[in-house]
């Protein structure tokens, strides 16, 4: 996404992440009905999309958003209805990592042969399907675009170059912080 002098807005590489995102989403309304119609539960496929949805969505797409967009228009003498879209947004953040965790846990859960469990993650499944496309429409089409003239080119450059470093880091510190973890473990 550029803006009429043909720069990138910061905006642009998170519009672009919520097609991979979307793409994702329609894999998981897939599994959701196959579960749906009886089929068994794949859950190596439900291991990789937990893995999608924690590093890619919420890590990456959604730590620009918070740690670097959210945190410079919270800077901004917002209009009412874009600071209550925000709040909108932090709450749909919260609720997908909720659900996410409770994806995570049920799909262990299955594996580990509780069958029951089968049931939770159809609805975790459903849940996400639920928020996404919603979300993303917000973001999209009411929120993104109207907040970039909160910002001057400097800054928006600025944030472009943070978001550049925000992703450098993120496999560094994802992948530090797992070996870090083990090497705690006796």
């Amino acid at each position: 996404m550029k803006d009429s002098s043909n720069k990138i807005l910061p905006v642009g590489p998170l519009m672009k992440e919520h097609r991979l995102i979307e793409r994702m989403i329609a894999l998981l309304m897939r599994e959701a009905k196959n579960l749906e119609s009886g089929a068994d539960l794949d859950a190596g496929f439900i291991k990789e999309a937990v893995d999608f949805m924690k590093t890619y969505a919420d890590e990456c797409h959604h730590g620009k958003e918070e740690n670097i967009l959210f945190r410079e228009l919270a800077k901004k003498q917002l209009a009412q209805e874009h600071a209550g879209i925000m709040s909108q947004l932090v709450a749909d953040h919260k609720y997908g990592r909720k659900t996410v965790k409770k994806f995570a846990e049920a799909n262990a859960l299955y594996e580990k042969g509780d069958k029951n469990a089968r049931s939770e993650v159809l609805a975790c499944l459903q849940a996400l399907v639920k928020l996404y496309p919603q979300h993303i429409e917000k973001e999209d089409k009411r929120f993104f675009l109207p907040c970039m003239s909160y910002f001057n080119d400097k800054e928006r450059d600025a944030m472009l170059a943070e978001f550049r470093e925000f992703d450098q880091g993120l496999i560094h510190n994802k992948y530090r912080v797992k070996v870090e973890e083990r090497e705690k473990v006796k």
